[in-house]
């Protein structure tokens, strides 16, 4: 395939990339960012097509990672996925995790202590339904463990996911009201220690006039 460049045309369907023509015939397309050292009347040997072919696929599997990454923060293990999906080869791969590393864009660390900082401010719930978030993530146990340790308190996420439910529980009973929040906060993996005192906290807020002790006796 080696020959002498006869022609760079820009794609008329991509922009950003450019068809390469050798002796008067298409040879390959090939980005912008690879082909801007090209030029016509340069000869290419077949090593340093090769060696283009190469970077090509390199390029493109880190505009692919960067397009997935766009849409919201990832782990390694999510990336590695996606791009094997896609059929890039575990050296392209695993070369295109480096470069995302190298310029900050990818890290396990950084994404757990962000999926933590995210379910705090949006979707509270507890520590252990974040291990198993993270863990289906693909993050490690010691990294977990780390980005748990600065975690904000499981009692007060408990009670920001009753604020966020209290609205569907208006007009209830006491036990309709323990029954329904009390499986809500236990889904979201609460335990029982932090679930008991946060329902009867949250309907007190509701219903200061209506202490839960009239209901305990009966029920006891």
């Amino acid at each position: 395939m080696s020959g002498v460049i006869t022609a760079i045309e820009s794609q008329k369907r991509h922009s950003n990339r450019v068809n390469i023509y050798l002796d008067d015939k298409f040879a390959f397309g090939l980005s912008n960012v690879v082909a801007a050292w090209l030029h016509v009347g340069q000869v290419l040997s077949d090593e340093k097509i090769q060696s283009l072919l190469t970077q090509e696929e390199q390029e493109s599997s880190f505009q692919r990672a960067l397009h997935f990454l766009s849409f919201r923060p990832r782990s390694i293990h999510e990336v590695q996925e996606k791009l094997t999906q896609v059929g890039y080869s575990p050296e392209v791969i695993e070369s295109t995790i480096s470069r995302l590393k190298d310029q900050h864009l990818l890290g396990d660390e950084t994404f757990a202590r962000q999926w933590i900082d995210d379910r705090a401010s949006f979707h509270p719930r507890s520590h252990r339904a974040i291990r198993y978030e993270l863990k289906h993530k693909g993050i490690s146990d010691e990294v977990i463990k780390e980005a748990l340790a600065n975690a904000p308190d499981e009692q007060i996420q408990a009670e920001h996911a009753a604020i966020k439910y209290e609205k569907r529980l208006v007009g209830t009973d006491w036990n309709t009201f323990r029954n329904r929040l009390g499986s809500y906060l236990a889904r979201l993996g609460f335990s029982y220690s932090i679930i008991k005192p946060v329902v009867e906290n949250t309907w007190q807020k509701l219903h200061p006039d209506r202490s839960t002790n009239t209901f305990r006796t009966n029920e006891e």
